[in-house]
């Protein structure tokens, strides 16, 4: 299959990556830092040299970036067949404490993104009547979480389009399925002295991804929620 992953250098998203390549998939990744991506293709391709990796610099708070590599990720392999959202940003803050930029920066990236490339992408699954699209939310999707507050917004909102996104494909045989995991264990925990296993492992997240699309082509799973077995961190 021909995978479009955002995202795809650091946690969840390289987890991802890892483990649909070493399924035999060609991926087209994006991230910010292009020595990370130029680095991560030559890993994944030395390891399997049948599959096919295109990689793009992209920043996907900017709907032009976006857009482009979506364009040029068609170019590569004519079709997406699976689309997944990964990318997400998250800054700390309560909304009364924060500047309204800050609202601004999660809704770019963390909603638009995902919009923009559902609309470029799901026209065509809509018409070969296959496909599947991922969107990595959060249980901030679900749960006020008083210091976070504008990204739980953004990860509701993302939710809710995971939905729209559903209503609008199912009839076309489209799947879309929302992933919510909890407190995992990415470099934004680095350095920090609680134990792994209170943690979620980005691997829990794309081996879920993996397994969701083994299933019959008449099954659709809606919504995975992953949280730590003692609860969030």
């Amino acid at each position: 299959m021909n995978v479009l992953l955002t995202g795809a250098t650091k946690g969840i998203g390289k987890a991802i990556a890892l483990k649909l390549a070493d399924e035999g998939n060609n991926l087209a990744i994006c991230a910010r830092n292009i020595k990370e991506l130029e680095s991560f293709k030559i890993e994944l391709t030395t390891k399997h040299k049948n599959i096919k990796v295109f990689i793009k610099a992209v920043d996907c708070a900017v709907k032009e970036e976006v857009m482009a590599f979506a364009d040029d990720a068609l170019n590569v392999f004519e079709n997406i067949e699976v689309l997944i959202n990964s990318v997400g940003v998250f800054k700390p803050s309560f909304i009364l404490d924060e500047d309204d930029e800050v609202l601004d920066f999660h809704m770019k990236t963390n909603l638009y993104a995902p919009y923009y490339l559902y609309k470029k992408l799901a026209p065509s699954m809509k018409e070969r009547r296959s496909g599947h699209i991922f969107n990595i939310c959060s249980v901030a999707s679900l749960e006020a979480i008083a210091n976070a507050g504008s990204y739980c917004v953004t990860k509701s909102a993302l939710l809710s389009l995971n939905n729209i996104m559903r209503a609008e494909l199912m009839e076309h045989d489209v799947k879309v399925t929302a992933i919510l995991p909890g407190s995992t264990l990415t470099n934004s925990w680095e350095g920090t002295e609680i134990s792994k296993d209170e943690f979620i492992q980005p691997e829990d997240v794309a081996n879920t991804i993996s397994q969701i699309l083994k299933m019959s082509r008449g099954a659709n799973v809606e919504q995975v929620i992953i949280k730590p077995i003692h609860g969030q961190v």
